[in-house]
Order: structure tokens, then sequence, then C-alpha cells
């Protein structure tokens, strides 16, 4: 169990023992001492069970405050939400920040486990760390805030053109395959991000002020710390876990440059070179699941198009996300709550605008739950709400813990848990719920493969490299002046891709993305990328399945169930190597699970890829 160290005051005295002249005279007698303070007594592990008692119940009402205020502000974008969001924001940041000050006290005492973890818990809860001077404070949460907003908020206006918000921009990245079209719409949401840089380096600063306050080197370091591993581990974990699957996400690259050369030319898609970041059918180029028309095998049986069968079936938003509910309660979970249904954000506001990246809230950390998401009637969607209410039953599974312990044991589990699920969105699983008629042939099973790697296996790289560059930007080793020169370096080094023009320090290309506008740690989205394969080949277990991996589903397995509410239920009162085994067996992170589930996939990209130039 992590301890926390103790703040050692020393005190000088203030004035030297007088030394006297010779003299005929004795020293004059002197006054009593002006008597001080009396000490504090020593602390005891009772006086720490009180403290983290009391911290909970009131951190529970800031953060509930804090919440409301943050879902306004998310679903009606103004000047005054954000104000009254920053303000709610402050408030909680002062108070966590002075708790985890005032919880060094009982560094080093015996206490129970549960007292001890929480009040370990309660130092590495922050995601931004606010200093102790309340006026940095309130400029944070402005900061913060603001960044959030410039974010939701931004729109592309093309000069004697319409304005075009992020799911426009969007939709031309997925369907466009005109390469200047491409880069525009890849250029024209850039220009939302530029004007972040400012703000954001202010807020790295403050940040960092505050995480030195609790002893941490930096930002990067307290973050580092959620995971409860020992210094320097995260980082050569995560070494570890990609040198795993490095082979496939390099095959997989080239064949997609491969495809894309056939179609573009050697002009726009040279050999042996990182790829045009717009032409990869996503804006952050983390997703190449647009592209699969492209890159589909040949002469391979035909899958399903689930976009086509929700619209054929008049899915509306309300339906999609009662269908996502309904794999939770096969597994044996209680429905959400009415007010669920009544609270959530479920379509875009014609009149206003909101932050429409989807979200999973639980607004009271009890059973205020709520979903924020701009649902369209697509299988990404409908892939997304299944993801999104993992995290809402993940929430309600341990809303009767202690309030430190209301979250998963580390960031990734939570992300993990809705990707289990997502991966039991399978065709036979669509059969069941009436989706799909017939199950594709084994010989589909290659288009089925392709189209998840051109999601999951795409993913990883740009899954990692974008808390290695916060990481480097929160200790100083990747100065402001040079934060798009490092930012794409590292997508160069990892993903193999390049932005489609020139990019200088007048850009500010990361804030492009919304989780570091956001101030969201991401490696967790890496870490549950391998994850997820791992919990979902331990649950198909648990649910007596035999057969190819990426066919499973464990859609009405009660036992399955059973497994993952047991680990659900710990939340955070045990470290994660435990939570994992009470799943899948094992301690240890491990990518062989997927590395299974794609094995047929990566049999035929090899051989795809002979005779073609791989790397870059």
């Amino acid at each position: 169990m992590m301890r926390i160290h103790p703040v050692i005051v020393v005190a000088l005295p203030g004035a030297a023992l007088a030394l006297l002249a010779a003299c005929s005279e004795p020293p004059a007698r002197p006054s009593p001492a002006t008597p001080g303070p009396p000490a504090e007594p020593a602390p005891t592990a009772e006086e720490a069970a009180r403290f983290i008692e009391a911290t909970e119940s009131e951190l529970h009402e800031l953060s509930t405050d804090n919440n409301r205020a943050a879902w306004v502000a998310s679903t009606y974008i103004t000047f005054d939400t954000q104000i009254l969001s920053a303000a709610a924001s402050a408030k909680l940041l002062g108070a966590m920040t002075q708790y985890a000050q005032r919880a060094t006290r009982f560094a080093g005492l015996d206490l129970p486990y549960d007292v001890g973890r929480r009040i370990d818990l309660l130092r590495t809860s922050l995601t931004l760390y606010a200093p102790a001077d309340p006026k940095r404070t309130r400029e944070l949460s402005t900061l913060s805030s603001r960044l959030e907003a410039m974010y939701g908020a931004g729109k592309y206006c093309p000069a004697g053109g319409a304005c075009l918000d992020l799911q426009e921009l969007s939709r031309i990245l997925a369907k466009s395959r005109d390469p200047a079209e491409l880069e525009r719409a890849w250029v024209g949401w850039r220009t939302v991000s530029a004007p972040m840089r400012d703000d954001f380096t202010r807020l790295v600063a403050l940040t960092n002020e505050g995480a030195r306050e609790l002893g941490f080197k930096d930002t990067g370091d307290a973050w580092r710390a959620k995971y409860e591993m020992p210094k320097g581990a995260l980082p050569r974990e995560v070494d570890r876990l990609w040198e795993q699957v490095k082979p496939l996400y390099d095959a997989l690259h080239c064949h997609v440059r491969g495809r894309l050369a056939a179609r573009y030319g050697a002009e726009v898609v040279p050999d042996a070179r990182p790829i045009r970041a717009d032409l990869l059918g996503d804006m952050w180029a983390q997703d190449w699941s647009n592209l699969y028309d492209l890159v589909a095998p040949e002469e391979a049986a035909p899958i399903y198009d689930l976009d086509a069968v929700l619209k054929e079936k008049g899915f509306t938003p309300i339906q999609m996300v009662k269908t996502g509910e309904q794999f939770f309660v096969s597994l044996g979970f209680e429905p959400l709550p009415k007010t669920f249904w009544e609270r959530s954000l479920f379509v875009k506001p014609a009149d206003r605008d909101v932050v429409c990246h989807a979200s999973a809230w639980n607004i009271d950390d009890e059973d205020d739950l709520r979903i924020k998401m701009c649902i369209e009637i697509t299988a990404d969607d409908f892939q997304t709400i299944h993801h999104e209410l993992g995290h809402n039953f993940y929430q309600r599974a341990y809303n009767q813990r202690p309030l430190l312990y209301r979250d998963s044991p580390n960031p990734a589990f939570h992300e993990a848990l809705g990707d289990v699920i997502g991966l039991s969105v399978t065709s036979e699983y669509l059969q069941r719920i009436g989706l799909v008629t017939e199950l594709p042939p084994p010989s589909s099973d290659l288009s089925l493969l392709l189209r998840d790697a051109l999601n999951k296996v795409a993913f990883l790289p740009f899954g990692l490299l974008v808390d290695r560059w916060r990481w480097g930007v929160f200790s100083g080793e990747i100065p402001p002046s040079e934060y798009n020169a490092a930012w794409w370096e590292l997508r160069a080094r990892y993903q193999g891709v390049r932005p489609p023009v020139p990019r200088s320090e007048a850009d500010f290309d990361p804030g492009a993305k919304y989780h570091v506008a956001a101030s969201v740690p991401y490696i967790r989205y890496f870490l549950a990328h391998v994850l997820q394969f791992q919990i979902h080949r331990a649950l198909c277990e648990e649910a007596g399945y035999q057969g190819p991996l990426h066919r499973c589903t464990i859609h009405g397995s009660a036992k399955a169930g059973e497994k993952l509410r047991r680990m659900m239920d710990l939340g955070r009162s045990r470290p994660w190597p435990e939570a994992l085994e009470v799943v899948t067996g094992s301690r240890r992170m491990d990518a062989t699970a997927m590395l299974d589930y794609f094995a047929p996939l990566k049999e035929w990209l090899d051989q795809e890829n002979r005779g073609r130039t791989c790397g870059w």
C-alpha cells in the first residue's frame, strides 16, 4: 500500500544564545519566556478514521455540485455556464487539495486497511492538481473550463462557406475519397485548437505546481501514481505490451498503405513513408474503420451492414440505448433507473452548442446515472452505446462503497469494461436480438476481423503516444516551444503517420483531440485495449464457449455476468492486480488474448504483404 510521505517543517529559533562580554556584575536574571501555543498532539488511528469519514462526506457534496455544474456546462455551452462550472470546479479542487495536504499528518501510522488505503487514494484522486493559493486554483479551473468549451463549441468557417462543426468535418474524413477535400477538413478542425496553446501552457504550469505541493515530481508523475506501481514501472509495462502487439500493427499498417497507394497513387502515398493522417478515415487517424471498403479482402464473403440494418429497422436513439441496456440485463444486472431516461442527453439539440463527445456520468456517485451523446443511427454509435453503458453499470456496481472506492481499480478497467461488452456485439448476438437474420459463414471471418482490427489494432499506438507526449510536457522534457514538433515526432515514430501539410509551432495539433483539451488522461485507453481481450477470453471460458475467440458473445450468460460483477463490485477497494485476478485468474496484463483473437487475420496480412516494403 502506498504511503504518503510527511511534510517536514524545520523551525529555526528567532534569536541565538546571547554571548555576554566579561563584566564585574553577574548577568541579570532572565524574565520568564512567553509561552507558545501548545504542541499539537500526535496523530492517532482513531483521528485518521474520523478525518477520512468527514473528508468523504464533504467531498461527496462538493463533487455532486461540481458534476451538476459540469453537466450544464457541457449540455448548454454559454459564457455563464462556463463561469459557474469553473467556480464549482475550483471549490472542489481547492477542498481536495486541502484535504490531500492535511492527510500527510497520518503518514507512517499503523492504520486499518480501509482507512489507510482511502487516505492514500485521496492523494491520487485528482486529475488536475490545484495549487494551495486560492487565486491560482480559480485560475486553473477557469482555464480548464475554457479549454473544454473551446473544443465543444469549435467550428471551422471557410471563406465564403458555411461553418462546419466536428461531426460534419468527421463525416467528410469518413466518406470522402478526394485528397484535397480531406486535407481541407483536416486542417480546418485544427484552426480550432491553435488558439488553445497559451491557455494549455499556463494550465500545465499551474497543475504541476499543485502536484509538486503534494510531493509528486509533476502532474505526469501524479497520473502514473493512480496505477499503484513502483516508480518507472508503468512506462516499462506499456513498452512491454506494445512490443507484444507491434508486429500485428505493423502488418496492418503495411497492408493499409499498400491499398491506399493503389487508390491514390505513389505521389500521395509513397512507399516506406508514414501515411498522410487525413487519408485514414478519422480526424485523428486513430480509427481506420471507414477505410474498410478500400482495404477489404478481395473476393471475401460479404458481411452484414449494421448501419443499413439499423436504419431499415427504424431504430431510434432511445431504441439503440434500450438495446444496450438489455445486454446487461441478460447478464443478470438490474435495469437502469427511470431518472437515466429522463436526464440523459441522447440527441444533439438544434438550438444550442453541446459537447457531443460521448461520456457516461454518475452525477451524485449513487444512482443519478446518465450518458451524454449525440447519437446517430450508425454501427459506430451502436458500439459506443454499449461501451458507455458499461461505465454506467460499473458506476452503479460499486456505489455502496466508501466514496474514495467508487472508481475502478485503475483507470484502464473502466474503459476496458465497456469494450469487453463491445467485443460481444458479434453476429451471433445481433442474430439473437433480430438485427441479423443469418449468421455470416466462416469464410467471412477475415472480413469481420479486418474491420475490427481497423478499429482496435489501429488505435494502439495513438492510445500510447498521447500520454507519452503529455508526460514529456509535464516533466519539461518537451518545452512549449516544441509542443507541435514533439507531437508529430511521436506520431511518426509510433503510428507511422504524418500531417498532410507542413505544421509549425503556430499550430497546436494536440488540442484538436478532446482528451488533451479536457485534460483527460489517455494511457488508460491503450491499457484498456489490452485488458478487454484478456477479460473477454476469461469470460468466454466462464460462459462455456468453445470456438474462435472472435465469434464469442457472453450475451445471456449468467455465469459470465456473475464473474464480471464480482470484479466490478470491488470498485477501487483493492489494488488492480487483485481485481484482474478475480476475473482472469492472472495478476498481470497480457496482450496474448488480443493476438489470439486476431491470429487468422495476422496470417492473412503476412501473405498479403509479401513483396511490399513495410515499415517507415
